[in-house]
């Protein structure tokens, strides 16, 4: 992922969240504008802000980088539902996504 895409990743997930980045970099102890300077490219997160930055936003890394993300949320509930079923439940679940995806 390029700066330019981490920025705009950000940005909507951000806005997403519907928060300002003024209030962001706030809650997260950074200066007013933090936020702003990723968006706007002039810089990158640390590790560990960046897991922060997730944090925050109520994602994984995973899902920040997941560009196709706009069902990660139901994605994610639905793999923790499935947590505990037998064998024979998931292999039915497996057979349920393959004839729907046709």
């Amino acid at each position: 992922m390029e700066r330019e895409q981490f920025a705009d990743r950000l940005a909507s997930l951000r806005m997403k969240k519907g928060v300002s980045a003024r209030d962001m970099s706030l809650s997260l102890g950074q200066s007013p504008s933090y936020i702003n300077n990723i968006e706007n490219g002039v810089n990158l997160p640390s590790m560990s802000a960046f897991f922060y930055i997730c944090d925050y936003l109520g994602i994984t890394p995973q899902d920040f980088f997941h560009m196709e993300s706009h069902s990660s949320d139901r994605t994610r509930r639905l793999a923790e539902e499935m947590e505990g079923l037998s064998d024979d439940a998931l292999a039915t679940i497996e057979s349920m996504i393959r004839v729907l995806k046709r």
